[in-house]
């Protein structure tokens, strides 16, 4: 099996909402306003709510004070908006994953948990991109969606051998498929044709090293994995998780002992209000 035939053999996960790419267009479009590209985003009436729900959430702390899209585009910026529309639009695209086969409670909460550690990590040595690492952090796991849509008996197989063997699961999913969930995960993102430093970030969130231009921003990815996991324990998975090596600490510019406390405090602020926005989209 290769990691296309997961993608490509599964119309469903060929490509993104239409909605998503219209409004990719009117951003690139230097002519276009914020007028135009709110417009869009309210033929899609669910998105709308979701992006106003996030905006006045504890992600920005706003608290009801964003009405309209145009107004959430004013305060919170055109690029900044169009991450959270990726990330709401992705969310919106798994459904239907077998209970027996995954927790999607868990997964959700957790890929956000990642999604906010990942945020704060970048937005504590400096502002701007916070969104789009949290895009990264949120997608980090997606991978693991496609294999229970695509090849569910085998992924339970390759879950069962992990917790006989004691390998961590995308240990066991290399030695059983020849690829792990992150490959799979940067390859659905190629196939969306969404930029190659978060498909990197996705694909080597286990292994950052082996990314080949964007190796921080993997790396970012793969700290918030680890401090997300802290938070809350997955399900399943008895194999003990090993520590983060300080040099990951190092590269990024910050210390464990002075910062991993205050980034789980702030993934802890916003984690339960919104995680929940995005679970109802599932």
């Amino acid at each position: 099996m290769e990691i296309l035939d997961l993608i490509t053999e599964n119309e469903p996960l060929a490509s993104l909402p239409n909605t998503y790419y219209l409004l990719q267009e009117a951003v690139d479009d230097p002519d276009s306003d914020f007028a135009q590209i709110g417009n869009i985003i309210s033929l899609d009436p669910s998105l709308t709510v979701r992006l106003l729900k996030i905006v006045n959430s504890a992600f920005y702390g706003f608290r009801n004070q964003i009405e309209t899209v145009s107004h959430a585009l004013g305060v919170v910026g055109t690029e900044q908006l169009m991450q959270l529309v990726l990330a709401t639009s992705v969310v919106g695209q798994f459904k239907g994953i077998p209970s027996n086969l995954i927790n999607m409670e868990y997964f959700w909460k957790h890929s956000v948990a990642c999604g906010l550690a990942a945020r704060t990590i970048k937005e504590t040595n400096e502002r701007g991109d916070g969104e789009r690492f949290f895009v990264s952090g949120l997608l980090h796991d997606i991978g693991r969606l496609v294999m229970c849509l695509k090849v569910p008996n085998q992924f339970r197989i390759a879950m069962e051998f992990a917790q006989k063997s004691g390998d961590r699961w995308h240990k066991a999913e290399a030695k059983y498929f020849g690829f792990d969930h992150g490959g799979v995960g940067g390859a659905l993102l190629r196939a969306w044709d969404l930029p190659k430093r978060l498909q990197e970030s996705v694909a080597h969130h286990h292994r950052p090293s082996a990314s080949k231009k964007y190796s921080y921003d993997a790396t970012v990815i793969y700290l918030a994995d680890h401090i997300s996991h802290e938070i809350m324990d997955e399900p399943g998975e008895n194999s003990p998780r090993p520590g983060v090596d300080p040099d990951i600490w190092k590269k990024l510019g910050l210390k464990e002992s002075t910062h991993k406390s205050t980034i789980k405090e702030k993934v802890f602020l916003q984690l339960d209000e919104v995680s929940q926005i995005f679970l109802q989209t599932t």
